[in-house]
C-alpha cells in the first residue's frame, strides 16, 4: 500500500483531529508521512496541537484502522479521494472547512463542467415534484451534473428525474458509503452508481446520525455551481444548505410558492430577504451563470484544464472563477491563505498556462 495515503488517512482516525488540522498538519510537516516521524517537540509548535493529540500521533494505532478501511474500500468497489488528489473536486478545494477526503462509488467526474445542486423538503407536495420535473428536463441541454441528499421529497425525486433524462446525479450521503438511507432509495442508489454516483466524508459503517446532515449539507453546497431550493418550510436542511451556499458565495435560487403554504415559506422567505434569486424558468440561470448552450465544449475543455492543474492553483483558479470580477491580491491571500509571494508565483505560472488575465493594480481574472 501507498504509505502516504495510508498516513493521510491514518490522520483521520486520531481523536480530535479534524479537516482543517490535518491540513495543517501536512503543510507545516511537508507530508502525512513526516507527520508520523515528527518529534513530539515539533508537533507541539504547530497552532492546534495538544499533548493529547500529539500522543495519539505517536502511539500508531491509526495506522492499523487505515490499512483496514482501504482494504474495506477495495471490497466495496469505492475510490477515496484525498484533498491532496488532482481527481479532488476543485470547487471544494477552495473552501475551508471542506472535507479533507471522500468516498466515492460511481462513475462519475466530480469536476464536471456545470453543476447544480436541488434540494427541498422530505413532505415535497405535487407542486413541488412538477417544478423538480421542468427543472430537469429544461436542463438537459447545458448536461449539468445534478446534485442532491438522497432523500425522501425533493431531493429523491431529483436524482430519479435526473437518471430518467439521461443526466449525470450524486447523492452525498450523511452515513458511510455502505450504508443507504434511507434503505428505501437502495436501487435508485444502485442505478445513479452506473450514472453518476455516491459520495461521503463518514467512514465504512458510519450511522446516518442527525448530526452528519447539516457536515453532509456543506458538500452539496460546496460542490454545486448553483443551488436551486425547490419547496422547503421555514426551518430545516434545505435553508441550512441555502446559508451554506450564499457563505460560500454560490448562486441561490428559490422557487416562490402560495402565500400561506407551509412548505412554499422557505423559499418565499429566501427571496424576500435576498438571499436567493427568484426562479421562474431555466432562463434565469441561464442569464444569472451567463449559460448557453454553444459554449459547452469550451466549459468541458476548462474543466479538463482544472483537473491538469498542481492542488495550489486549482484553488487559485477556482477563487477566481467563483468571484467573476477581477480580484486583488491580498484578497486572493485572504481566501486561500498563501502568502503573496507564493501567491505571484502561482499567479505566473496560470498567466502562462492561459488560465489567468493580469490586470493593472495586481489584480487577477479566471479566464
Amino acid at each position: 500500500m501507498n504509505q502516504e495515503r495510508i498516513s493521510l488517512m491514518a490522520l483521520h482516525f486520531v481523536p480530535g483531529v479534524g479537516d482543517f488540522l490535518i491540513k495543517q498538519l501536512v503543510s507545516y510537516c511537508g507530508s502525512a508521512e513526516q507527520v508520523f516521524k515528527q518529534s513530539k517537540g515539533r508537533l507541539l509548535k504547530i497552532p492546534g496541537i495538544g499533548d493529547v493529540t500529539v500522543n495519539s500521533i505517536h502511539e500508531g494505532k491509526t495506522r492499523d484502522f487505515a490499512e483496514k478501511e482501504f482494504r474495506k474500500a477495495e471490497r466495496e468497489d469505492t475510490q477515496i479521494l484525498f484533498f491532496t488528489d488532482k481527481a479532488y473536486p476543485a470547487r471544494l478545494k477552495s473552501i475551508d472547512d471542506a472535507p479533507s477526503l471522500l468516498y466515492v462509488k460511481g462513475n462519475i467526474n466530480l469536476n464536471q463542467a456545470r453543476t447544480i445542486a436541488i434540494v427541498g423538503t422530505r413532505q415535497a407536495t405535487d407542486y413541488g415534484k412538477e417544478q423538480v420535473d421542468i427543472i430537469i428536463e429544461t436542463l438537459v441541454p447545458h448536461q449539468p451534473l445534478i446534485i442532491s441528499g438522497l432523500a425522501y421529497g425533493i431531493d429523491i425525486h431529483a436524482h430519479k428525474q435526473a437518471l430518467k433524462h439521461g443526466l449525470p446525479t450524486v447523492g452525498v450521503l450523511g452515513s458511510g458509503i455502505d450504508i443507504i438511507y434511507p434503505a428505501a432509495h437502495k436501487d435508485i442508489a444502485r442505478k445513479m452508481v452506473n450514472q453518476g454516483g455516491l459520495i461521503t466524508e463518514n467512514p465504512f459503517g458510519t450511522k446516518p446520525d442527525a448530526h452528519n446532515f447539516p457536515a453532509r449539507n456543506r458538500i452539496i453546497a460546496g460542490l454545486c455551481d448553483a443551488l436551486i431550493v425547490v419547496e422547503a418550510a421555514v426551518k430545516g436542511g434545505a435553508l441550512i444548505t441555502a446559508e451554506i451556499a450564499n457563505s460560500y458565495n454560490k448562486d441561490v435560487f428559490a422557487i416562490p410558492g402560495k402565500l400561506g403554504d407551509i412548505y412554499s415559506e422557505g423559499c418565499n422567505k429566501l427571496i424576500k430577504i435576498n438571499k436567493a434569486s427568484l426562479f421562474m424558468s431555466v432562463k434565469d440561470i441561464e442569464y444569472i451563470m451567463d449559460w448557453s448552450v454553444g459554449n459547452e465544449k469550451a466549459n468541458n475543455q476548462l474543466s479538463l484544464e482544472l483537473s491538469s492543474l498542481e492542488p495550489e492553483e486549482q484553488i487559485v483558479l477556482n477563487v477566481l472563477l467563483e468571484k467573476k470580477t477581477p480580484v486583488m491580491i491580498d484578497e486572493l491571500s485572504a481566501k486561500t491563505g498563501m502568502g503573496q509571494g507564493m501567491l505571484a508565483s502561482i499567479l505566473l505560472a496560470l498567466e502562462f498556462k492561459n488560465a489567468v488575465i493580469s490586470m493593472p493594480g495586481k489584480m487577477y481574472k479566471g479566464r
